[in-house]
């Protein structure tokens, strides 16, 4: 980074240990913007979160073709999950001396080989296996993109670099699960891995075209790995994450169950609220971008305030169709301020071991999704629907006070 940036990052937060060994200066990051090679990395994100979204859309077809239960093919997503959290980590250290280009084609023809499987699978393990591949290129991918948008673009376009890239995940979100239910009804659910796999072929020859040379920067090893965690900034920011992001999957897991039981909706009501909310997110994912360029701080507390008055505003009102589908549009706007903004916040905690501190990021957003999952369904089978957004209110109060508190206080210049 480069010296105009480090007065980006701020002073230890009030009350957290000193880091104990001062980080080496980062390698300075280009002045050429490399806009093209960012939308390769979006394209990417696409083809990655539509392969990741499209068991939730096929599960009973494919239970049904592979003469197994809907609960063993829904194995598929939760193969991809734990892996993809190991893989995150992991990947930077056991790529350290490769050119960051390379590992970044080869995530993304891992991407292609793992949809083809699917669509070829036989039998449960085939495709568990396919779905293993997936997790290793979604993890890897997740883990380098934070630190290969900084080197693509100048330090001050870092967050609307990183809005891009995380705009694919935005129209992922809106198409994938309608698209992959519309191919499975016409054509069979092996047809959706395989338009998956033509979008993922697209994405490797777009990033053979447009990323230039990356040589390693990082060399990132277990031992740094776990200096990061000793930093006080790098801790407070995945702390954040696993509080906001774990209170959003927990409300957002058990939204249907709130419409059905509690707005009492149609499955087609359902179906354009569930709309709205992924419009939502794809205008929100711009204004967080927009947001976090000025102050990633800001737009984490600006997006956590706002779902807490929505979850707030589902317990009380959530009986009315109107408020329940305003709700939920607006949550998915709030939401986009998130991955963004926690990019941007670990990025600049940790200048100069991008790499292994996107790895720490991607593997506490998989905790955060396990954890809202576990402890907001625990809540729906005790106090009923309204348990998701109830734990929403709670842990995402906690970590909208905690980035409050000891979040970046950039000075631009």
């Amino acid at each position: 980074m480069t010296s105009s940036c480090s007065a980006c990052l701020d002073a230890e937060p009030a009350g957290l240990p000193l880091t104990p060994e001062p980080p080496s200066a980062p390698a300075p990051t280009t002045d050429k913007a490399h806009w093209a090679a960012i939308g390769s990395l979006s394209l990417g994100v696409f083809g990655l979160v539509t392969a990741e979204f499209l068991p939730a859309s096929l599960l009973t077809p494919m239970a049904a073709d592979l003469g197994i239960s809907n609960g063993a093919a829904g194995q598929t997503v939760t193969a991809t999950a734990v892996v993809g959290a190991i893989a995150a980590p992991a990947l930077p250290v056991l790529t350290r001396r490769i050119d960051r280009r390379w590992v970044m084609l080869a995530l993304s023809a891992l991407l292609v080989v793992s949809n083809l499987m699917a669509a070829l699978a036989s039998s449960l393990p085939a495709l568990l296996l396919a779905r293993v591949l997936l997790g290793v290129a979604l993890g890897g991918f997740w883990s380098l993109a934070g630190a290969l948008a900084l080197r693509l673009v100048p330090p001050e376009r870092f967050a609307r670099a990183m809005s891009l890239i995380l705009t694919g995940v935005s129209v992922a979100t809106v198409c994938a699960a309608p698209v992959g239910a519309w191919m499975g009804e016409l054509w069979g659910w092996r047809s959706a891995f395989v338009v998956a796999g033509a979008v993922s072929l697209l994405t490797l020859l777009a990033q053979a075209l447009t990323l230039p040379a990356l040589p390693p920067r990082d060399h990132a090893d277990l031992r740094r790995l776990g200096r990061l965690l000793t930093r006080g900034d790098v801790r407070v920011a995945l702390l954040a994450v696993v509080l906001v992001i774990s209170g959003h999957f927990a409300g957002f897991t058990y939204i249907r169950p709130l419409m059905e039981n509690v707005t009492h909706l149609s499955v087609q009501a359902i179906s354009l609220v569930l709309l709205g909310y992924g419009i939502g997110g794809f205008f929100g994912n711009l204004v967080g971008g927009y947001l976090a360029e000025r102050s990633e701080r800001r737009a984490i507390v600006a997006g956590g305030t706002l779902i807490v008055l929505l979850a707030a505003g589902l317990l009380l009102a959530g009986g009315s169709p109107l408020v329940t589908a305003v709700a939920v549009t607006l949550w998915g706007f709030a939401f986009g301020a998130f991955p963004v903004g926690f990019q941007t916040w670990i990025v600049r905690a940790a200048p100069d071991q991008t790499e292994a501190a996107g790895g720490l990021l991607v593997a506490a957003f998989q905790i955060a999704i396990a954890s809202g999952a576990i402890g907001g369904g625990m809540l729906v089978d005790h106090v009923g629907a309204l348990g998701g957004p109830l734990f929403a209110i709670a842990t995402i109060t906690l970590g909208t006070l905690l980035t409050l508190r000891h979040g970046p206080r950039a000075q631009r210049a």
